[in-house]
């Protein structure tokens, strides 16, 4: 079965916008038609069986003037919500000879009757309204102002459409889901939106977006009777008509009219829309940027993950209170003060790691704050959330810059907060913040959920330590396995070098294999050539031009070693071709008297 959407305009002149679903919500396509004959052939693409047909504009007009009863009735309850509905007439030109939404009915052969509860099959023509749909659906005071109107700027149009976006992004998660991500017509929808620089580039996918909903809508009429409102008299629908919305919610209540200050947020709301593009070429830029910085270190972690905060996530936080319930706003200008609008979390696998991780970007870029969220509940004599936030920036004074590429004009003064947590710790943050806030904890369990979740915040730790003692006992003992005659495979030079250099942290796993192909192209094919090879290499003399405020991981101490001994010939080997200018700048810092 189809679930077709279809965003009609009351006449021919403007387009109309066709989404088509399959039975599990995915979207099939998306499209802007204009004729009658266009509108119709473009649905019966996907209208040929089983269908529902959600069409945003009326099917049924007999009422000479004034509203509908359907429109009466969603308007009482939708208006407060700036959602009501434009009344239709006979006394309406485009309505003087039968409505638009009829005829489209007519000719694809749709039934105009309300699908009975649990239908899974038959051909039906739904009248829909997306504004109160998204006020029922997303649980929205106010109407979103995407639409164009005299008065609301290119900006706040943009800001609200992505808005919208992203809501119905969410729908993945919800009972009746709506699955968009990495559906092709969507990410080229969602990239005209992204990408407008006028009104008229917002206005040709505006409608597209609408019939998406109308579509969403008439699935969710079918999949949850129970919780779809049918505005007018269904007995009547044939010859008053019927408007099908999702159910408003009974505890919802409308959003006042803004005050100054919440003007004054909107319009950072906007300004954040306006800038997403340049946010998220920065997001990417710090993701490359400290994922290298990690790399050519040598420091072992799990995962570097990158993501920019979405338009309404900003505009939720833009507006939250500190303390809660206070009263008081978190923030005076959002725009300036929101520290996480690029957000990146590096995982690692041991705490050691973690300050090496911190110690090591403190000294990479400018440190704009710092704090240690494990310290501070430790201080209180609890156990829980345990991670560390820095506010780093990059500027152009700083050594790094030559690492961001292309980025670098939108990452420069740009602030991102890097979460660093063992994976064990990001565990158990990622699990508690699904059960507070996406479940339903009731009241009287509270405690015994708050004492639950500090039991395993403190065995946690314990296995945080024993996972680092673990590691230490086996670094002490791992230089002495092994053959120095055998062909030295990853694991072979991570049990020399373990012995090399007991002080040094792990390497990832794929740098072993990745030193052992330089190894390979010096012709050093067993610990015993390697030893031969660094005899008259003073590790500790190198390690000390480098300066390095941060425990350095092993294979960037073999690293550095082998620059020492072979020097301009270590550098222009084939596998490190991608890093000659880092090598090159190395190689002057571990040259006797450079420092």
């Amino acid at each position: 079965m189809h679930f077709v959407g279809v965003d009609l305009a009351w006449g021919t002149q403007n387009p109309t916008g066709v989404a088509a679903l399959d039975d599990r919500g995915r979207l099939l396509g998306v499209s802007t038609v204009r004729t009658d004959a266009e509108v119709t052939a473009e649905v019966a693409r996907y209208a040929t069986g089983d269908c529902a047909v959600g069409i945003d504009a009326p099917l049924v007009v007999t009422n000479p003037t004034g509203a509908r009863p359907c429109e009466t009735a969603l308007s009482r309850d939708f208006r407060p919500f700036e959602a009501g509905a434009h009344p239709a007439n006979t006394s309406r030109p485009v309505f003087a000879d039968g409505t638009r939404g009829g005829r489209l009915a007519a000719a694809l052969d749709l039934s105009l009757e309300l699908p009975p509860a649990g239908t899974t099959s038959g051909r039906w023509a739904l009248e829909v309204y997306p504004h109160a749909a998204t006020i029922a659906l997303f649980r929205l005071g106010r109407t979103l102002k995407y639409k164009q109107k005299q008065g609301r700027s290119f900006p706040q149009l943009r800001a609200e459409l992505l808005r919208l976006v992203e809501l119905l992004e969410s729908l993945s998660r919800a009972r009746t889901p709506l699955l968009l991500a990495r559906r092709e017509p969507w990410e080229r929808l969602v990239a005209g939106v992204r990408d407008a620089t006028r009104k008229s580039d917002l206005r040709v996918v505006e409608d597209q977006v609408d019939a998406v909903l109308c579509a969403y809508v008439a699935l969710h009429a079918l999949r949850e009777p129970e919780h779809t409102t049918v505005y007018g008299d269904p007995a009547r629908v044939a010859t008053d008509g019927c408007i099908v919305t999702p159910t408003l919610p009974p505890d919802l209540e409308p959003t006042p009219r803004p005050t100054r200050a919440e003007r004054s947020r909107d319009a950072a709301v906007e300004a954040y829309a306006g800038g997403l593009a340049g946010l998220r070429t920065a997001t990417a830029g710090y993701l490359g940027l400290v994922t290298s910085i990690l790399d050519d270190a040598g420091i072992n972690y799990l995962s570097v993950e990158a993501r920019t905060k979405s338009v309404d996530s900003f505009a939720a936080k833009a507006v939250s209170e500190l303390p809660v319930g206070s009263g008081t706003p978190r923030y005076s200008d959002p725009l300036a003060e929101m520290a996480d609008q690029v957000g990146l979390r590096v995982v690692t696998y041991l705490t050691s790691d973690v300050e090496a991780v911190a110690d090591l970007l403190s000294e990479e870029l400018a440190v704009l704050g710092d704090r240690d969220k494990g310290q501070e509940t430790a201080r209180q004599g609890r156990f829980g959330y345990a991670s560390r936030h820095l506010d780093l920036t990059l500027d152009e004074a700083r050594a790094a810059a030559s690492r961001a590429g292309t980025a670098f004009p939108e990452m420069a003064g740009r602030q991102v907060e890097v979460q660093v947590r063992t994976v064990l710790q990001h565990a158990w943050a990622e699990f508690e913040h699904e059960i507070r806030y996406k479940g339903s904890v009731p009241a009287d369990r509270a405690s015994d959920l708050d004492r639950r979740f500090t039991l395993a915040a403190g065995l946690l730790e314990l296995a945080d330590r024993e996972f680092t003692t673990i590691r230490d006992d086996l670094r002490t003992e791992a230089g002495s396995t092994g053959s120095d005659a055998e062909a030295m495979g990853a694991r072979d030079l991570a049990a020399y070098l373990a012995g090399r250099y007991p002080g040094a942290g792990w390497s990832r796993t794929e740098h072993y294999e990745w030193m052992t192909g330089l190894l390979a192209e010096l012709g050093l094919r067993s610990p015993a050539d390697l030893g031969a090879a660094l005899a008259d290499v003073d590790s500790g003399a190198v390690t000390a031009r480098m300066s390095y405020r941060y425990p350095a991981g092993a294979v960037r101490r073999l690293d550095d070693d082998l620059l020492a001994a072979y020097g301009e010939a270590y550098v222009a080997l084939p596998g490190n071709a991608h890093r000659t200018q880092l090598l090159t700048e190395r190689a002057a810092r571990i040259a006797p008297g450079s420092a």
